[in-house]
């Protein structure tokens, strides 16, 4: 045990957060799959319970494996990843848009030899990045021209923006704001932040016209995103309502101090009370105690974000652990504002609460970038206090 902590690298806080939020994990995600349980093929909540253990264990071998590669390393690895993330969003778009139960499967891609799905988006917002930490490093303190950026820098991100709206306009809306919260970090000209922000406006007015033009090509996705909005501006309840009133009933009944683990009886009420909803069923079953710790342990992971990009020896890297940490708690705000009504329906999880192996997974392999990157620093810090002379020895040596 010791020879694995002592393999056991960078911002220690940033582990031990991981390490709290995963454990804490089990009782929420056992607690609400008794509602999958009761109408899937098992008909118990144990397998839910290892399958989700499974996913975290993966999860922090990927974490513990990508925190080991020195961060230098994602500069080429970002163009390297690009065009194969686009690759896949191309098939996964390509093959269908929904199931039998009315599931949208167009985000998803069914991995052949072990039988998983995978959401290709997430690996692409990750990767998306990386790769504009990496642009924004190489061009930091030089004068550049809008028109120098765009087949570099923006065409990237336009590519995999357009093929993952059709399917997911909560994640395409996100990744456009993280890249240009990045981009404006990164010394980029507001000016032609301004020019970008006008293109994604415009490119998203025509994508709804032309998806009303032709409904057959992405049935019911823009009445869908236009409902949700509506229903969320709208002081009225409705049966689109339903998800959002059961998880207003769940964080009302939860009180202080909550009804206790696993005594939840609106989990059997919420379709998505183990992944999109899991915060309301965190709050009625741990009350706001509950929920306040949540809170603080990812605004401490913010915190710890932050201290890491300030101490990192090179630009890429302070651009790279802001461009893969801040998603993290911006999607973790995102589905505790969904859950209490501040925000419309996202279909966002709760990252590392959340059951789902592809957002534990992506979340684990941007939590082992910013380890990378804090151990990078340490590896320095501890190299420049060996080489550090003591007085005591020049002493001796002169004597």
């Amino acid at each position: 045990m010791q020879n694995i902590f002592s393999q056991i690298k960078g911002d220690r806080a940033i582990w031990a957060i991981a390490t709290l939020l995963a454990i804490f994990s089990f009782l929420p995600v056992y607690s609400a799959a008794s509602n999958l349980a009761d109408y899937g093929e098992s008909g118990n909540t144990f397998s839910f319970f290892v399958k989700h253990f499974v996913h975290l264990s993966l999860g922090f071998a990927i974490m513990f494996a990508v925190h080991k590669v020195p961060y230098r390393y994602f500069k080429g690895l970002s163009m390297i990843f690009i065009p194969v993330v686009l690759v896949l969003l191309l098939i996964t778009i390509l093959q269908g848009s929904t199931n039998a139960e009315g599931t949208n499967t167009s985000r998803w891609i069914n991995i052949p030899v072990v039988n998983m799905s995978f959401q290709t988006s997430t690996l692409a917002a990750v990767v998306l990045m990386v790769y504009v930490a990496r642009y924004l490093s190489k061009i930091r303190g030089k004068s550049i021209s809008f028109n120098e950026t765009i087949i570099p820098l923006w065409a990237p991100v336009f590519l995999v923006l357009i093929l993952i709206l059709p399917a997911n306009f909560s994640t395409t809306a996100i990744i456009f704001t993280m890249v240009l919260m990045l981009t404006f970090i990164g010394g980029y000209p507001i000016k032609y932040l301004m020019i970008i922000i006008g293109t994604g406006v415009l490119s998203l007015v025509l994508f709804v016209l032309v998806a009303k033009a032709f409904p057959e090509a992405m049935p019911n996705r823009v009445d869908t995103w236009m409902s949700r909005i509506e229903n969320f501006a709208n002081d009225e309840d409705t049966e689109a309502d339903y998800q959002i009133e059961r998880s207003k009933t769940a964080i009302a009944s939860g009180g202080i101090f909550g009804l206790g683990p696993g005594k939840s009886p609106t989990k059997y009420l919420l379709p998505q009370s183990s992944s999109d909803f899991i915060f309301a069923i965190i709050i009625e079953e741990y009350g706001l105690v509950g929920g306040l710790l949540l809170l603080v342990l990812y605004s401490w992971l913010l915190f710890r974000i932050v201290i890491v990009s300030q101490k990192s020896d090179t630009v890429f890297g302070r651009l790279l652990v802001l461009g893969v940490g801040l998603p993290i708690v911006f999607q973790a705000l995102i589905n505790m504002a969904v859950a209490v009504e501040l925000f419309p329906v996202t279909g966002q999880t709760l990252p590392l609460i959340s059951s789902g192996g592809t957002s534990i997974w992506m979340t684990c392999l941007a939590i082992g970038i910013i380890l990378s990157v804090s151990a990078k620093r340490q590896e320095i810090k501890d190299q420049e206090m060996s080489e550090e002379v003591n007085p005591l020895d020049i002493l001796s040596e002169t004597i």
